[in-house]
């Protein structure tokens, strides 16, 4: 079954999202970002500018099939079949459909009202079909550092 986990109380969604997928990359993993179109070019900005010497190689599952199999990282606004299995990094607003083919599956939530509400809605989901669920409180985690 598909391990999912939140992490609550981003104080900066993409910021974190960024060093998310640098530790997944470094560990050997494979990420699938799902999110709206707005949201992905925001982190393919902050990805190009977060860190002078960290380059995270990413895509668009649009780009050129090569590159596409090169990349440890690839941006869609859905899941299709032809992108692999492991890591689920999702950015969008609701569980996308397909999400269960994978290995694990991350949600961010920032601090803001709206967010943590649709991310409840999401837990809700998850928990409704069984899945349990890590929490990760990202400023209890700071603060016992």
């Amino acid at each position: 079954m598909t391990d999912v986990a939140f992490h609550f109380n981003a104080p900066d969604r993409l910021a974190y999202a960024c060093r998310f997928l640098r530790k997944a990359v470094g560990l050997g993993a494979k990420v699938l970002v799902t999110g709206s179109p707005g949201t992905l070019a925001q982190l393919d900005a902050a990805l190009w500018s977060f860190s002078p010497v960290d380059f995270i190689p990413h895509c668009s599952l649009a780009d050129d099939a090569r590159l596409i199999e090169a990349s440890p990282v690839i941006f869609s606004d859905s899941i299709q079949p032809s992108v692999h299995r492991q890591v689920l990094l999702n950015l969008a607003d609701f569980v996308p459909e397909g999400f269960e083919e994978f290995a694990r599956v991350i949600e961010i939530v920032d601090s803001d009202d709206e967010g943590r509400q649709l991310a409840r809605n999401r837990w809700k989901f998850y928990t409704d079909r069984g899945y349990s669920i890590t929490r990760h409180d990202l400023i209890t985690a700071s603060s016992s550092t």
